[in-house]
């Protein structure tokens, strides 16, 4: 099958497509013939090494594992002897490993679910990880009439918070570029603040939460912005031990680790069922392409997801 390989860290172009072995599922996992599959913001910085924490999970001097991609939605080719959940022709989308590939395996009690009836297969890729990340950093954070701010809110965590945010009752305010404040607007934010145009940390306004979807500020520079009795999260691992350090003194600073969980991938299907969830899709590239992809995504100007189409 073909799938997209790294040996060595670096620009897009250690990306290569390759013909490597298709894999075989465990009882408890289910084959995943992949149709679509996106290109993200954590895929260029684990692939440039720019996560220096990262690597002594992927690798301290080279990939361990030579593989790339997180998102995926596809078909169930094949299913192993112990799975129930699922049956072969499922369509299903969510999160897995080496998902830029032509087939993948997850196990059944994994982070995917059924793509509901009429949602392509390209919506379905770019949808998990941005809006997974969100629940994951807001759920239990966010009240029924808070004051949200969501910096970076035209990227895909940015896209979900302030989804996720509103799905919470929240009153939410979207920091974006010029070109991005119409669809803030169309995807329920109540304010939006171009931030080509405005700083938002000198405005005077409070919030009880800051999420700082793009990790482009501090703790510190945001402090003024977050009310008292309220919190600021950040998804920048650049800021991992400062704010670590800083979540010592203070606990309006809180570290933005994000973990994957079953649940929301279920409550993200139905809230995609329900039309309470709308994927944003920037550009497609067929798999051949995913250093393009990658070279695109590494700009900091795509709106939403960027999706690779396998098939």
């Amino acid at each position: 099958m073909r799938a997209v390989t790294l040996d060595r860290y670096g620009p897009p172009e250690v990306l290569r497509v390759e013909e490597v072995p298709q894999p075989v599922p465990d009882e408890d996992e289910v084959l995943v013939r992949v149709h679509a599959s996106s290109a993200t913001r954590s895929d260029c910085g684990l692939r440039s090494a720019e996560y220096l924490v990262s690597r002594f999970v992927t690798g301290l001097f080279r990939p361990r594992t030579g593989r790339v991609g997180l998102e995926l939605a596809g078909e169930v080719e094949e299913v192993g002897s112990a799975v129930t959940e699922y049956a072969v022709g499922d369509r299903v989308f969510g999160i897995g490993a080496g998902t830029n590939a032509e087939y993948v395996c997850v196990g059944q009690s994994g982070v995917i679910a059924r793509i509901p009836d009429g949602m392509s297969y390209v919506e379905a890729a770019g949808v998990a990880d941005g809006a997974l990340s969100a629940m994951s950093l807001l759920g239990g954070r966010v009240q029924e009439g808070d004051r949200v701010l969501v910096n970076g809110a035209s990227g895909s965590i940015g896209v979900g918070g302030v989804q996720v945010a509103k799905h919470h009752g929240a009153h939410v305010t979207a920091v974006c570029p010029t070109a991005s404040v119409e669809l803030m607007r169309a995807l329920g934010a109540d304010e939006v603040v171009d931030h080509l145009r405005e700083d938002f940390t000198r405005t005077g306004e409070v919030y009880d939460v800051v999420f700082d979807a793009a990790g482009k500020h501090s703790f510190l520079r945001c402090r003024r912005s977050v009310a008292a009795g309220g919190i600021y999260v950040t998804t920048d691992p650049g800021f991992l031990w400062h704010d670590a350090l800083l979540s010592l003194f203070t606990r309006r600073a809180k570290l933005g680790i994000v973990r994957y969980r079953r649940e929301d991938v279920l409550a993200l299907a139905e809230w995609l069922e329900r039309g309470e969830y709308r994927p944003v899709i920037d550009r497609t590239y067929p798999l051949e392409d995913v250093a393009e992809a990658h070279r695109y995504v590494d700009t900091h100007q795509k709106v939403g997801n960027v999706v690779l189409t396998v098939r």
